[in-house]
């Protein structure tokens, strides 16, 4: 193979491009050299951290038991310790604590990078170009941060979907960066409206350098783009020259299609690794022939969010731009954090931890198949819109990843559209949000998630779309309360619009 990564560093920020290597870093090699006393670094000594090991109990690969099942004995649970020093290591994957909170290693813990390397090569079957690597960050948040340091300033303009994570655009709109919305529909991104906006962008306005994406399980919108849409938006990229970043935290909790209760068959895990690995969705990652996708992978909704532990997949010299960043902010995600998850990943090995993930999907699809039964169960969707008898008041969607569902409301169906609200739809969704809330439950209304642009390549003026949703998630409760929670928000919504 000898297909190499393009450059990129024409589409850098002016900060990225003025910032040079830390000098200090430089030299942290030596620290470790026997042969040098090393006088030149602000290094404390590791005698006077105060933990002399730190042990954890996780569940044992295959988890036969369930991925939730307590641990009760050796038979389903594994424990280890991690030494406070180098020599007391027992295998060369555990990172001593004299090493995981010592300053360095900016780029990650080296048997860290090892596992999530060759954890992503089995995934994505990477190859289509030879000079890509793994950076550790600490988690999708944090790398979205660096991505708007490391490409863009002020002024700049991103694409993003049109409904987006609403702390993504924050980020993105309080540096100064202007966020296009990309229209979607209940499949994610339209690539032929993609292709429109780029191709009818006024002259003399720089083109967006980034493409915002969260191709799978979409938040808020719960949808999932297709191969053949990652395709043509891929192509795009090369004709449009930005860079696509892939934000893929619910990537495992593919569900797939969902069935109803009287036509699906019991839910099942994965018969292997290969069948596992062979009905994920295939990601931007594993298209990119030319360099131009950053994947940010997470472990906040596998293992736990509050590890805020994370890598980067791309080429190589786009992720020492990242290095030179981190460098001089976050340092290195946290040691502790490295350090157990790393050890817990390779007490597991490669096929433990598919092993979780099947698990993971397997509970998964269990809480998404309920939820949309709940849904069904309790919205007032037979209710049809007076202006189109073929129109239902209240939709669902059922996603095919992901944590998210939403309910779409025509708003103009509100009895007091035009009296109360004055024809705005936003009242009436603020309205609706409310009422939900008074009746004992809480969906974040889709206005939350809006990605907005004000700039003169705007060509489509002012939506008159009626229709608003709210978001909901079918992972955050026991069965039982989701049920309760959704019998709460169809009882708000039939006192609203049934009347």
């Amino acid at each position: 193979m000898t297909n190499q990564a393009k450059s990129y560093a024409h589409l850098y920020s002016d900060e990225a491009n003025a910032r040079k290597p830390s000098p200090l870093k430089t030299c942290i090699h030596y620290f470790n050299d026997p042969n040098i006393v090393f006088l030149g670094g602000g290094l404390p000594m590791s005698t006077y951290f105060p933990w002399q090991s730190i042990s954890a109990v996780s569940p044992k690969a295959p988890f036969v038991n369930g991925i939730g099942a307590p641990c009760t004995s050796s038979e389903d649970s594994i424990e280890y310790t991690i030494p406070k020093n180098i020599s007391d290591t027992k295998g060369k994957d555990v990172i001593a604590l004299e090493r995981c909170l010592q300053y360095g290693f900016s780029q990650g813990q080296t048997p860290f990078l090892d596992f999530v390397r060759e954890h992503t090569k089995i995934v994505h079957q990477m190859g289509k170009y030879e000079d890509w690597d793994v950076l550790a960050t600490t988690g999708n948040t944090g790398a979205w941060e660096s991505t708007l340091r490391v490409f863009c300033n002020r002024g700049d303009t991103i694409l993003a979907e049109a409904h987006s994570f609403s702390s993504s655009i924050a980020a993105a709109e309080a540096q100064g960066i202007n966020t296009f919305p990309v229209p979607m529909d209940n499949e994610g991104i339209i690539p032929e409206k993609l292709s429109e906006i780029l191709d009818n962008w006024t002259e003399g306005v720089p083109k967006p350098k980034l493409l915002y994406t969260i191709p799978t399980g979409q938040n808020p919108t719960g949808s999932s783009l297709s191969v053949e849409r990652k395709v043509a938006i891929y192509e795009l990229a090369k004709k449009h020259d930005f860079i696509i970043i892939e934000d893929e935290p619910y990537y495992f909790l593919q569900t797939g299609e969902y069935v109803p209760a009287d036509k699906r068959a019991p839910v099942t895990k994965a018969a292997s690794h290969k069948e596992f690995l062979d009905n994920l969705s295939t990601s931007f990652i594993s298209l990119d022939t030319e360099g131009r996708v950053i994947r940010m992978d997470s472990f906040s909704k596998v293992l736990a969010p509050g590890t805020r532990l994370g890598w980067l997949v791309g080429a190589k010299s786009i992720l020492n731009t990242y290095l030179k960043f981190h460098e001089m902010s976050i340092q290195a995600p946290a040691g502790f954090t490295q350090t157990l998850v790393s050890e817990t990943l390779h007490q597991w090995g490669q096929d433990g931890y598919l092993d979780w993930l099947i698990g993971l999907r397997y509970e998964y699809t269990l809480k998404r198949d309920f939820c949309i039964d709940s849904l069904k169960k309790h919205l007032p969707l037979d209710l049809m819109c007076k202006s189109d008898p073929t129109k239902p008041v209240i939709a669902i969607n059922p996603p095919n990843a992901g944590m998210f569902f939403i309910v779409t409301v025509e708003a103009a169906e509100h009895p007091e559209f035009e009296t109360k609200f004055g024809k705005d739809t936003k009242k009436v969704e603020e309205h609706v949000y409310e009422q939900i809330i008074a009746n004992g439950a809480l969906m974040a209304p889709g206005m939350w998630f809006e990605c907005h642009y004000d700039g003169e390549t705007e060509k489509n003026g002012k939506s008159v779309d009626t229709q608003v949703f709210f978001r909901g998630t079918f992972a955050a409760v026991p069965l039982e309360k989701l049920d309760l929670g959704i019998s709460r928000v169809g009882d708000a919504l039939r006192k609203e619009f049934a009347s």
